[in-house]
């Protein structure tokens, strides 16, 4: 594979381009064996342009499915089943499927007397992040049984963290998505109706009742222009948010938001604290850890914290004195917890903890916020039927009072 990448140089020089490696990961080690700082590695995939899209993303093996082969690879291993078997049986399971594919070249590499973990790294867009790492460090200590388990178990906590945030934001998207959808279609199909019968009274309307009016016209008249807007724009704001420069400010944003911001550090806080925990558990060094977690982290600010600790980590400093220099990211409680697992040489362990204690606070929280959110929209439909209603029957009043 062929990475861009970008370093400091031990003369303090900024150098780019392109060299091919295993893995982002092994060309990190390289650089910092040889005295140089990484300032970031990436998958180079040719000359494309900023719009192009990867439509391969398509089809791609679920984490539903992933889950299933970790927990019932390492199921079959413990009751003594060897691994080519137990891969060709889950093949079975899933033929004509991507997955099963990949299962099948698996086994086949295998066969071969090649590695488990490197079978995967063929497949990095299906692999990708603690499987790789934790499967080989598993066959190494010749416990890889246990490993599976303990990576099903931290995909499954990852797994149903996003479904709870994506739970909690998905009944107000529908309401929001039903009120745009209703309002449109009596702007085009009920309004009309009434628009003609205030010309036809020659009475003055209110301003509210002329904005309605001006939008029902310009839906009416130009319905497919409008369509093509909403698309576009949809379009617009996909392409947009995958700028860097873009992704910073939303990434910011989004952690000032009151409750889901809050909810959305501790689920980063949750997500960072299992990874390393699981990595670090299966004997995976804190410097490859961190690598790996910045992968698996999706907000900016927590990929660019957990990047720079990987150099404190590197010049001699403790892991825990990033953590509790960033308390605006990471709770306090972070930080003081990562020191003791430090002083007492059970890191792994604590931060287990911190990774319990703040999925129970996420469940929690998304609770929480159904209850606040609900509320919330019944004001907003009020409101939104209030101004409609007041907008068209003011109208109809100042009609009656000119017959009186």
């Amino acid at each position: 594979m062929k990475f861009k990448y970008k370093i400091k140089s031990k003369n303090n020089e900024i150098v780019e381009g392109i060299l091919e490696s295993q893995d982002k990961f092994v060309l990190a080690r390289e650089f910092r064996e040889r005295g140089d700082t990484p300032i970031y590695i990436e998958e180079f995939k040719g000359n494309k342009d900023i719009l192009s899209f990867n439509f391969s993303s398509f089809g791609g093996v679920s984490l539903q499915k992933k889950i299933m082969f970790t927990n019932n690879l390492s199921g079959m291993l413990s009751a003594g089943l060897s691994l080519n078997r137990a891969l060709s049986i889950m093949e079975k399971q899933l033929a004509g499927t991507k997955f099963g594919e990949i299962l099948h070249s698996l086994g086949e590499d295998i066969n071969k007397g090649n590695s488990l973990s490197e079978g995967m790294k063929k497949y990095p867009k299906v692999f990708s992040g603690i499987f790789v790492p934790m499967v080989h460090s598993g066959e190494e200590s010749g416990s890889l049984p246990q490993t599976l388990k303990e990576m099903g178990t931290s995909l499954k906590k990852s797994y149903d963290l996003n479904k709870k945030i994506k739970g909690a934001m998905t009944y107000p998207g529908i309401i929001l998505f039903a009120m745009f959808t209703i309002g449109v279609f009596m702007m085009i199909y009920v309004v009309p109706t009434l628009t003609k019968t205030f010309k036809d009274l020659k009475t003055e309307l209110p301003g509210s009742t002329k904005v309605i009016l001006f939008i029902s016209d310009f839906l009416t008249q130009n319905t497919l222009l409008f369509i093509i807007m909403v698309f576009g724009f949809a379009i617009s704001m996909f392409f947009l948010f995958k700028l860097s420069i873009i992704r910073r400010y939303s990434d910011k944003f989004i952690l000032y938001i009151p409750v889901l911001g809050q909810i959305i550090k501790e689920m980063n806080t949750a997500r960072t604290a299992r990874t390393l925990s699981s990595l670090l558990l299966s004997g995976v060094s804190i410097s490859n850890s961190l690598a790996i977690t910045e992968e698996v982290l999706q907000n900016v600010h927590y990929k660019e914290l957990i990047h720079n600790s990987i150099g404190s980590i590197e010049k001699g400093l403790v892991l825990s004195q990033s953590f509790k220099e960033n308390t605006f990211l990471y709770p306090v409680m972070m930080g003081e917890m990562i020191e003791v697992g430090e002083e007492t040489g059970n890191l792994s362990k604590m931060l287990l903890d911190i990774a319990n204690f703040y999925e129970n606070e996420v469940d929690v929280k998304t609770k929480d916020l159904s209850t606040i959110i609900e509320p919330v929209l019944m004001l907003m439909i009020g409101g939104a039927v209030g101004f409609f209603a007041v907008s068209m029957i003011s109208p109809m009043y100042s009609v009656m009072d000119n017959v009186k």
